[in-house]
């Protein structure tokens, strides 16, 4: 049964986070009080995630770092810097927009960039190492950036930030996989089904509560809060697309370059959420919860945008061959 909803969940992926929002702006006055339990859902949804994962992936990225590396610089400085200046040139004076936007943008990749990679028959290995090595620097390099970017401006507890991001990223992250290499791997195989649509249940009530933090701003609809949305959703298609040229770029093969474009186009949304719940002022939270609204459906398009285009060069190198 477990596994069956599991299957539905999968397919429903792109739709959950914007259905997570607007059941939290809807039903905010009843659930809002419920807020307290977000970190505890992530680190849940991290530990779960991390089961099918094993110290043993580090292995290739040690081998050959540089990829690795390329891909945290790109994820780290490249993205936030970019939207540290569109986030000045659309917001400019508006201290708390701006850093939500770059919030948005310093946070960790998504784990479920996994999930795409895999659909689509990227480097799995390389996406692995990508998410484990980030999630292990998350603590140092989200603080230190966002002091770097927008400590002047807003005032920041960098030392519960570390603190937040330890609990509910590295904690759940390194027993998840102690388990994966203690049972070998069976864990993977027994548990992790059961425990995935629990996880993905998890994804939607912890957007929902964000949503339900935010509502007092959403409600009141606006041109501002339009914008936001506008530019966040700028800024996110860019991602994508700037991680896809990297990897064509620096002429990489097309695993490596589906891996690239799903680990750089996705954030941990979720966990960006959570600290701008927990460390900043309710505004800050906006510009998060607006990349919430279409990061699934933005992966979604990115890897029918993949399929068409390795499709098309498969029959560019065919009509060569046969010339």
């Amino acid at each position: 049964m477990l596994q069956q909803l599991n299957r539905r969940l999968n397919k429903m992926m792109p739709f959950i986070t914007p259905t997570g929002v607007i059941l939290g702006i809807l039903f905010s006055y009843y659930v809002k009080d419920f807020a307290f339990l977000v970190p505890w859902l992530f680190a849940f949804m991290t530990f779960e995630g991390s089961l099918s994962m094993s110290f043993r992936s580090l292995k290739g990225a040690v081998a050959h770092p540089l990829p690795v590396i390329i891909a945290l610089v790109f994820l780290h400085i490249v993205m936030p810097l970019w939207a540290f200046g569109v986030g000045h040139l659309a917001f400019s004076g508006d201290a708390l927009t701006i850093t939500g936007i770059i919030l948005g943008m310093v946070i960790p990749t998504g784990v479920t960039s996994f999930i795409w990679v895999s659909m689509k028959k990227g480097n799995t290995a390389l996406t692995i190492a990508i998410i484990l090595i980030d999630a292990l620097i998350a603590p140092f390099i989200v603080p230190f950036s966002l002091s770097l970017l927008v400590g002047q401006q807003v005032d920041l507890d960098v030392l519960n930030m570390m603190k937040g991001l330890i609990f509910m990223i590295v904690l759940p992250s390194i027993s998840g996989m102690m388990i994966n290499e203690i049972t070998k791997g069976s864990v993977n195989e027994t548990w992790k089904p059961r425990l995935s649509p629990i996880s993905k249940l998890f994804l939607g009530l912890v957007v929902m509560l964000n949503g339900a933090v935010v509502a007092p701003y959403i409600k009141d609809f606006n041109l501002k809060l339009l914008s936001i949305v506008l530019v966040v959703l700028f800024i996110s298609i860019t991602g994508y697309l700037f991680a896809f040229l990297l990897g064509r770029l620096l002429k990489y093969e097309k695993e490596t370059i589906i891996s690239y474009t799903f680990s750089g186009g996705m954030r941990n949304i979720s966990s960006g959420a959570v600290i701008a719940m927990s460390y900043f002022p309710s505004a800050v939270i906006i510009p998060v919860i607006a990349g919430i609204l279409f990061q699934q459906i933005l992966a979604s398009i990115s890897g029918a945008f993949l399929d068409k285009h390795y499709a098309y060069r498969e029959i560019e190198e065919k009509s060569r061959m046969s010339i």
